[in-house]
């Protein structure tokens, strides 16, 4: 198996990245719900950090990711001062399909970043990519709690942790062979993406859920 060390500055491109299109579902959601400023902040920062969160704690990894880069939390900080104001105007413009392209991009860019550090813990192949699913998800299980919602990765059918369960294994896979991490990084992403979107325009779903 070919190990190449995870290259830091992609790996803080990738989480800023996730952050951001965490942030912004659950900014999203909490007006939806009619949420003041703090509820606001407060949905868009478990979105954000609530995976990667879990995963650090998992992995004994002190200090927390966001505590380390305190600028993770300024950031969501500012931008909750100005989403409040402008959410009534970007309402009217933000469709589904754009608020599901942002929350399966985030969910491929926080996965593959989350397997990535498990491994870089040296944590068993089955391990870290278990670690990579729950950093994609976990945020957005907490964000519909909060919302007083039965999460939708437990109850809608879609295989919404399924996509990031493959594409963790496709970014392990990748390792055996001659491309770069920076390649495997971004097309395991990439393909978490894609199958997220996919099964969301064609409807897919698991098991008999109607």
């Amino acid at each position: 198996m070919k190990h190449v060390p995870v290259h830091v500055s992609l790996i803080t491109i990738i989480e800023i990245v996730a952050i951001l299109v965490g942030a912004f579902s659950g900014f999203v959601e909490a007006r939806r719900k009619r949420m003041d400023i703090v509820g606001v902040f407060t949905v868009a920062f478990i979105t954000a950090f609530g995976g990667g969160t879990l995963r650090d704690i998992l992995l004994d990894r002190r200090p927390l990711f966001w505590v380390m880069h305190q600028e993770y939390a300024i950031l969501i900080f500012v931008l909750a001062l100005i989403a409040v104001p402008l959410m009534r105007t970007l309402r009217q413009i933000l469709s589904e399909r754009l608020i599901v392209i942002a929350d399966a991009i985030g969910l491929g860019l926080f996965a593959v970043a989350g397997v990535s550090q498990a491994q870089a813990a040296h944590m068993p192949l089955f391990i870290a990519s278990m670690m990579g699913v729950i950093t994609g998800i976990f945020g957005g299980v907490l964000r519909d709690i909060v919302c007083n919602e039965v999460p939708m990765v437990f109850r809608d059918g879609k295989p919404y942790a399924i996509c990031a369960f493959f594409g963790c294994w496709m970014y392990i896979g990748l390792q055996y062979t001659d491309v770069s991490d920076d390649f495997a990084l971004w097309a395991s992403a990439a393909f978490i993406t894609v199958v997220r979107l996919v099964t969301w325009k064609f409807d897919l779903r698991i098991g008999n859920h109607r």
